[in-house]
């Protein structure tokens, strides 16, 4: 990413000062409008080395001036000093709701915005390796197949829940170097078709660690974003994008932290 994006223009903020910004104004879950009155009584003004605080306007102008590629970039970056070795797939709903639900009520009209999360973690350090945001209803293995195309890491097992049966899954995720285990569904058949879904009919000793996922996505909803604020299709995935980069960030600090307590107990 380069300093700034214009040339010519005024270079009063730099790129790297707008992504802390945003971060910052994520984990406030705060106003626009709060978060930069409480800005000008903090120290991170002085701490990032700002010439002048931004106003609510133009904060709210920087979260549409970075596009996905570069926010993917962003989170590929927390995700370096990883080498997982079990990974855990599965999707959770995510409120959407901008309107009264008491008038939604009184003039009987219930629709529900649809906003579900698909996400892949590393089960060793918690962190959110990939996600996608779905906006119209659709079948986890069709969202999964996008997911696991992208995977870069090699040597490693990924568990899913029943709605990951599919050979196609299977074929890709080993085309991939990796493997795949997924519980398979009850039909009528005592044999399933395929011999990747056969192979998972033995039980495997790591797939309790699959209920990892569900810790995973109970801290990101309960610690960073519980609701979609964003109306907008293309400003939805922007947001989710910002509040995954907060939970690593937040997750490795806590590492961090957990890290320095033991050896200073050590030391001591």
């Amino acid at each position: 990413m380069p300093l700034h994006f214009n040339r010519k223009d005024p270079k009063t903020f730099t790129n790297y000062q707008r992504v802390a910004l945003i971060i910052l104004y994520k984990r406030s879950k705060k106003s626009l409008v709060d978060f930069i009155s409480e800005l000008y009584e903090s120290l991170w003004p002085k701490w990032l080395g700002l010439k002048e605080i931004p106003g609510s306007s133009t904060l709210h102008d920087w979260l549409k001036l970075f596009e996905m590629p570069v926010i993917k970039a962003l989170h590929e970056a927390t995700l370096k000093e990883i080498r997982p070795r079990l990974m855990a797939i599965d999707a959770t709903g995510i409120d959407s709701w901008q309107r009264s639900r008491h008038y939604e009520r009184r003039i009987g009209e219930t629709i529900m915005p649809y906003a579900k999360l698909e996400a892949i973690i590393d089960t060793d350090s918690m962190l959110i390796c990939d996600h996608v945001l779905r906006l119209k209803p659709r079948h986890d293995a069709l969202i999964a197949k996008q997911i696991l195309k992208r995977i870069k890491f090699k040597n490693v097992k990924i568990l899913g829940d029943k709605g990951y049966d599919s050979e196609p899954l299977h074929k890709l995720v080993v085309g991939k170097g990796n493997k795949l285990y997924a519980l398979v569904r009850e039909s009528g058949r005592k044999v399933p078709r395929g011999f990747w879904r056969q192979r998972c009919l033995e039980s495997d000793e790591d797939y309790s660690t699959r209920n990892r996922v569900e810790s995973c996505f109970h801290a990101f909803k309960y610690r960073i974003l519980s609701s979609l604020r964003s109306r907008i299709n293309y400003m939805k995935r922007r947001e989710m994008a910002w509040a995954v980069i907060l939970y690593n960030l937040v997750t490795i600090s806590k590492s961090i932290k957990i890290l320095l307590r033991i050896l200073i107990a050590y030391s001591g």
